[in-house]
């Protein structure tokens, strides 16, 4: 039952990059729309600002995922890897683990029904740093991401507002710079490519 499984929260950013040509259609179409080339590859950083797993304080942990949709976002067989800040406890890495493979339920819950195979989890030291309006990620030598807003109207950021994307309800309209992934066998470069930027509250089990 979802009451015994430990509580846990999360609040930061994410960032991703994937390999659509322009902005990812699952956004707005919730999954109803393939992506742009049929099939999406795809990394995101997570900065955590403030959480906790049972009891576990996780604030200032950054994670790297990695992730392969085979089609339209909800027919499921995902492949997912994770790589969690060298910084966590046991604990945490552990909780971390939970939250990120949909065990722990909640706002990631999804991702027990969606990842058909979990290529794996390692301790990596992950960089997630702000300068200006541009992010970047760097997760040890597996990836190396650089990603800033689009511009709209006046320099401002460009925003989807109010959806029911499972991220979050605001999407921050972006683009990488740089998009380099050599990981679990994978060598991707999705320089130029679409990216998304985040708030994230997530929580669970419930």
């Amino acid at each position: 039952m979802a009451d015994t499984l430990p509580e846990w929260a999360i609040k930061g950013e994410l960032i991703l990059n994937c390999n659509c040509t322009v902005f990812c259609p699952c956004v707005i179409s919730l999954g109803d729309h393939p992506p742009t080339e049929g099939y999406c590859m795809g990394w995101a950083g997570i900065r955590i600002d403030k959480g906790h797993y049972d009891g576990e304080d996780i604030s200032g942990l950054n994670i790297g995922l990695l992730l392969e949709i085979p089609g339209k976002m909800g027919r499921g067989n995902w492949k997912a890897a994770a790589y969690i800040d060298d910084r966590a406890s046991d604990k945490a890495f552990e909780g971390l683990l939970k939250v990120f493979t949909g065990q722990a339920r909640g706002t990631t819950g999804l991702f027990k029904v969606l990842v058909s195979e979990f290529l794996g989890a390692e301790r990596a030291p992950v960089s997630y740093e702000t300068e200006g309006k541009t992010r970047r990620l760097m997760v040890g030598k597996a990836i190396k991401g650089e990603i800033a807003p689009v511009a709209g109207k006046g320099g401002e950021d460009i925003v989807v507002s109010n959806t029911e994307y499972w991220m979050g309800p605001d999407i921050t309209v972006a683009k990488a710079s740089k998009g380099k992934v050599r990981a679990f066998g994978r060598v991707w470069d999705f320089d130029g490519r679409s990216a998304e930027i985040c708030q994230i509250d997530w929580h669970g089990p419930n």
